[in-house]
């Protein structure tokens, strides 16, 4: 894909986000109707534009290619989580403080974000890579990302949990089996999401050629459209409600947009340039690098009932520069890797 056509595309994405902070700004767009989108676009338009993207005839890529995807995003994941331990300590970060900049690090917005913005501005084959990100993304938060945040709060709440139940007490035992399997039910809920399900089924799809009937794939199509416009909506609409004012006042904020949303997608792409590696896979890998900071680790954060100052502060930072970073990140590495 040319400079031109990038610049182009990112110029629309800015000039959608650009449409719901107006929107949110007039009282249009309030935050219940913005909850109700997200959930929308989340569990309804996302999941169809995986599938259409699948659908669409336009991919070249092999079965081999998948398996590719697979390792790199096992290999990204197993990245992040290094780099969740690390860059938190380079920040110097207080202790109590550091997982949340490790949930910052390794949870980003790879999917409300990530695949309309790859569809919009990478090439066809791109979508690959991404979906199998998102597939990681789903396993890992709720296992590995509920337990780095949970970690502090059991930690402070350990005396009081030893205060109040003797140990071996069989009501503490039996309260503890009951909320571990609910606890488990609940996560596994979360795991299969429907956009969990769908980005499995379209590489289903993908892995043994399934044609689905014209009336089922134009309708995925039609709905998956829908996603591009309401996600970079919804995006501006973050961003005129954030106190972005305040946020960009942190330092600390600066410094990890320079580690983590430059220097690793940098890194990522000088690394797998090296290796010889596809570039379209170069680029989408590229992408997820460089995508802002999600909004599940605040909400999963808001409902356990901890501090979300630095998450919400990240987030409207990160949100806001991304634009920027990651028009200038495609296009030189676009021209670069394609020529």
């Amino acid at each position: 894909m040319s400079l031109s056509v990038i610049l182009q595309q990112m110029g629309v994405i800015c000039i959608l986000v650009a449409i719901g902070f107006a929107l949110q700004k007039k009282n249009v767009i309030d935050a219940l109707t913005s909850k109700k989108l997200s959930a929308i676009v989340v569990d309804v338009c996302n999941p169809a534009l995986i599938m259409a993207s699948i659908l669409s005839g336009n991919l070249t890529a092999t079965h081999a290619d998948l398996l590719t995807a697979i390792a790199l995003g096992a290999a990204f994941y197993a990245l992040l989580i290094m780099l969740g331990f690390l860059i938190p300590r380079i920040l110097r970060a207080e202790p109590d403080k550091r997982r949340f900049y490790h949930l910052m690090t390794v949870y980003t917005n790879t999917g409300f974000l990530g695949i309309p913005v790859a569809k919009a501005i990478l090439p066809a084959n791109a979508i690959l890579y991404i979906i199998v990100i998102n597939v990681f993304y789903s396993l890992l938060f709720y296992t590995h990302g509920v337990t780095v945040l949970g970690r502090g709060r059991h930690n402070a709440s350990d005396q009081t949990t030893t205060d109040s139940a003797a140990p071996g007490s069989t009501a503490s035992n039996s309260a503890s089996a009951t909320s571990g399997l609910s606890g488990l039910g609940a996560a596994l809920k979360r795991i299969f999401s429907p956009g969990t399900i769908m980005a499995v089924l379209s590489l289903v799809v993908f892995w043994y050629n399934v044609t689905l009937p014209p009336i089922l794939a134009n309708t995925i199509e039609y709905v998956g459209n829908a996603t591009v416009f309401l996600s970079m909506t919804l995006l501006g609409v973050s961003i005129a409600r954030s106190n972005l004012m305040a946020s960009v006042k942190d330092l600390r904020i600066w410094a990890y947009v320079f580690l983590r949303m430059l220097l690793v997608p940098v890194s990522i792409v000088l690394v797998m340039h090296t290796l010889k590696f596809d570039p379209v896979a170069t680029l989408a890998m590229c992408l997820m690098a460089a995508v802002p900071v999600g909004n599940l680790p605040m909400i999963q954060a808001e409902k356990i009932g901890e501090d979300t100052t630095i998450l919400s502060s990240a987030i409207a930072v990160t949100t806001a520069v991304s634009i920027g970073t990651i028009t200038i990140l495609t296009s030189v590495f676009s021209g670069w890797l394609l020529g």
